[in-house]
């Protein structure tokens, strides 16, 4: 199984986020929305079934997942970003170890914790890095 990131975890900076939403080809109008908020994740992991939601004032998203009995690496779930960017894409995950890793194409999300109750979210697309830090609550 992966890491346990299970609780409510509170954003406490976002470096580099317009410029990984510009290498995804995320709209400016969203883009400059999205970099105003300050999202928090709420992730529950119980058995197999692991729920990431990403929470703020503009829009909520869930990434709703199993990693099965035993977790393996390229266990894919689809992904429905309609409400976010207008996607929908294959994921697949990729270790079980201290990181959670999420596939998509060239997209890469990585989650773990860094010590204690602080954890970080770092975020990949065609070159674009853009890290995230946040506090479980």
């Amino acid at each position: 199984m992966p890491v346990d990131l299970n609780g409510y975890w509170k954003m406490i900076s976002n470096d580099n986020f317009e410029e990984y939403l510009k290498a995804l080809d995320v709209n400016i109008a969203i883009r400059k929305i999205a970099t105003l908020l300050k999202p928090d994740k709420d992730i529950s992991h119980d058995g197999d079934h692991v729920v990431i939601k990403t929470l703020s004032t503009f829009k909520n998203y869930n990434m709703d997942f199993h990693v099965g009995k035993e977790f393996h690496v390229g266990k894919e779930f689809e992904e429905d970003l309609s409400g976010v960017d207008d996607r929908k894409c294959m994921n697949s995950l990729n270790s079980a170890s201290e990181r959670l890793i999420i596939m998509s194409g060239t997209e890469r999300m990585e989650l773990h914790r860094t010590h204690g109750n602080h954890g970080n979210q770092e975020l990949r697309a065609c070159g674009a890095m853009c890290k995230q830090l946040f506090k479980n609550t």
